[in-house]
């Protein structure tokens, strides 16, 4: 790998990502287009996942395409789908070179990519920008393997592990920085989750504010019984932005009907004991396309998806608090006897964000399965 490719990707990854959140079900793809030393071309996947990074990138740079090297964050798609394949794009340009870190794990595409390109005679460089990518693609590929999104748990909590009073109060126990920094989190994920208790108790909007974004991410509820407030803020901006319900087969039909008719989507879930099966329930919205969840809580809701052993990304903000033991903690009960049982994350970032400490952890195999 040339310093060049490695500029030259880097740059591809950095368009991938504005992307992120709006593309699902397809990955956010970056790509770009040099020849002679010179940028002549870039793009990537546009809202809805069409245009893809290859097509807009091609389009730029017209016929001075011809001879040049594409930089692209994921194996060309060589499939026919809602548009023609890039890899058919990129032969009928001219491109002389593609550089790319890996092969897409879709088993449409899967080596068939590369291979359609090598058969054209354009040379083939994989294994740049790997690692980046294996992160900004991390979402996709868990859907394509495990059928489900990769699943973020953000957990905003006092310095003793309470997120609030006794009484429910929680404003604010972060500074104004760091409930920023969770609106770009909203932002690079397709959906926000909450419970029912936390739109009971906060009225949420859940939607991405202090930015543009091009395309608000879908408002997910879980609520066995759908027994919302019908004044929230989610009721009322129905039209706004998407809001999907996941609820047991046992709520009220009186109630499904009345947020259908209000234009909410309705996932019915199997039920695991008295609690709804999660992992059915993000089977669910991995069949619907979503491919990155960024869950904000509660306390019940996050107990369930870590005993579930379903959170891939933990976020944990703590602002400068203490609260004390009467406070509500983070989490509801694990059910936990042995320490071997509990989730485990390997710490991926530690930095401060005004007054506030946010931290990055990611997903590891529990000590019992190794």
């Amino acid at each position: 790998m040339s310093p060049e490719d490695a500029q030259h990707m880097d740059r591809a990854l950095d368009l991938g990502r504005r992307g992120m959140g709006n593309t699902w079900p397809n990955p956010a793809v970056g790509c770009v287009l040099v020849r002679n030393g010179q940028v002549i071309g870039e793009g990537w996947t546009q809202p809805g996942g069409r245009p893809h990074a290859e097509t807009q990138a091609l389009a730029q740079a017209g016929k001075a395409a011809r001879g040049a090297t594409a930089y692209v964050t994921l194996e060309p798609c060589s499939h026919h789908g809602q548009t023609p394949p890039c890899t058919d794009a990129l032969i009928a340009a001219g491109v002389a070179r593609v550089v790319a870190p890996f092969p897409d794990t879709d088993p449409r595409v899967s080596g068939r990519g590369f291979a359609a390109l090598r058969a054209a005679g354009i040379v083939v460089d994989t294994g740049v920008g790997t690692e980046v990518a294996t992160e900004d693609h991390a979402g996709f590929f868990c859907r394509v393997s495990h059928g489900r999104p990769l699943l973020t748990l953000k957990l905003a909590t006092s310095l003793d592990g309470r997120i609030a009073t006794a009484n429910g109060d929680s404003q604010w126990i972060t500074g104004a920085e760091t409930r920023a920094y969770v609106h770009h989190l909203r932002a690079t994920h397709d959906a926000v989750m909450v419970g029912a208790g936390t739109v009971r108790a906060d009225d949420p909007l859940l939607t991405v504010r202090g930015g543009n974004v091009p395309k608000q991410p879908v408002r997910i509820v879980v609520s066995r019984r759908l027994d919302l407030p019908q004044d929230s803020q989610l009721y009322r901006s129905l039209d706004d932005a998407p809001v999907w319900l996941c609820h047991a087969e046992d709520a009220p039909h009186a109630l499904c009907r009345t947020w259908e008719t209000a234009g909410a989507t309705l996932i019915r879930v199997p039920l695991d004991g008295r609690q709804l099966d999660m992992a059915s329930l993000l089977h669910s919205l991995g069949a619907a396309g979503l491919t990155r969840v960024f869950c904000e809580g509660g306390g019940e809701l996050a107990a369930s998806l870590l005993a579930s052993d379903l959170v891939d990304r933990l976020e944990l903000h703590m602002g400068g608090v203490v609260i004390g033991a009467e406070g509500r903690p983070a989490l509801g009960a694990l059910g936990l006897d042995r320490l071997a049982d509990a989730p485990r994350f390997g710490l991926r970032s530690l930095r401060r964000i005004g007054d506030d400490v946010v931290q990055t952890w990611t997903r590891q195999r529990r000590q019992s399965q190794e």
